[in-house]
């Protein structure tokens, strides 16, 4: 395997790591207002709060190895996105600042103000990663020179939008699942209320994209070829959906754990079907298929290439085991003391 390959794997890793543990974060924010009252409220906050920034750091982690491994397509991409990227900035921006600010008054206008932020910012931010998504899988036009092509309201087509929406339900089903598991009581009970409707409405947005990816036409035949041309990657969206089945499954026998366990390979088999139909291109070029970027055309050298990968083999292994002990000295249920939320 060459090195473009390899770094377009791991920045795949890099950013599926970003969507399975900020995942839940942003479905976290997207339920908080389904709570009725500040205890409640107080619990959910807390149960990301000691990860939620340490979250983050694997989307800032990818952007940067996308920097420094395909400059072409880090170039094309922000410039391109530059409106909606500086959108979803400024919505985690609101969000962290809701999550600090919330609890330093004891007032109900200040609380609920920032609970409305923490909620619209976590909605707003998940659809325009689908959007961004949902683009890049359609195709954007760009032209000779590898620029963007277009407006930023030609991005806000049916296919990216629905993929934002699908975004947004995967991301509310995957906080649930968090919710319940972190919980007990009251609040526990009302979380499992919401999974049938959270897992519904996932299920439903994913067929409807599937269905739309299948039969979409020629903007949207190269997401399937792949799999088409090599069978034996067929295993990598049967493993997706018998995850998806697995978790309403595993919810049913209150065995929680497992359930999110399940929903993180969902969404990890989710990017991977992702990964695998934009191969080898990282931004496809629609209606001008020859002017996408690729592995090839937007790398970097090999020297840098090889120089990062040494860098990634001492540093990756570093961040994995730091965030596997912050979830261990974290595990358990919610308790409130007076250095919370």
């Amino acid at each position: 395997m060459d090195l473009n390959t390899i770094w377009f794997i791991l920045i795949g890793v890099l950013l599926a790591g970003y969507a399975v543990l900020d995942g839940f974060d942003l479905g976290v924010g997207a339920l908080h207002l389904f709570t009725d009252n500040d205890l409640d409220r107080r619990i959910m906050i807390n149960s990301i709060g000691p990860v939620w920034d340490g979250n983050e750091v694997w989307l800032v982690t990818g952007g940067g190895a996308l920097f420094a491994a395909f400059p072409e397509v880090y170039a094309t991409a922000f410039s391109g996105f530059y409106i909606a990227l500086m959108l979803l900035l400024v919505m985690l921006i609101f969000r962290a600042v809701a999550i600090e600010f919330r609890s330093k008054r004891p007032d109900p206008g200040w609380r609920k103000m920032w609970d409305i932020s923490f909620a619209v910012s976590s909605i707003v931010s998940s659809i325009l990663i689908g959007v961004a998504l949902g683009n890049i899988a359609m195709g954007i036009p760009l032209d000779a020179d590898y620029e963007f092509a277009g407006s930023f309201l030609g991005l806000l087509r049916p296919y990216p939008i629905l993929v934002g929406l699908t975004t947004v339900a995967l991301f509310m089903m995957h906080g649930n699942i968090y919710v319940v598991m972190k919980t007990e009581g009251d609040l526990q009970e009302k979380a499992r209320g919401w999974i049938k409707y959270t897992i519904g409405l996932f299920m439903s947005l994913y067929l409807i994209v599937t269905v739309w990816t299948l039969i979409g036409g020629e903007d949207l035949k190269h997401m399937t070829d792949t799999i088409y041309a090599n069978p034996w990657l067929f295993v990598v969206p049967a493993i997706t959906l018998l995850a998806i089945l697995n978790v309403p499954r595993e919810l049913h026998h209150g065995r929680e754990g497992r359930a999110f366990i399940f929903s993180c390979v969902s969404v990890v088999g989710l990017l991977a079907l992702f990964g695998i139909g934009m191969f080898p291109n990282l931004i496809y070029s629609w209606p001008n298929p020859e002017h996408s970027l690729n592995i090839i055309n937007a790398a970097s050298s090999q020297k840098t290439l090889t120089i990062m990968g040494i860098i990634a083999l001492i540093g990756m292994p570093i961040v994995i085991a730091y965030t596997i002990s912050i979830y261990w000295v974290f595990r358990g249920k919610v308790v409130l003391d007076e250095m919370s939320y």
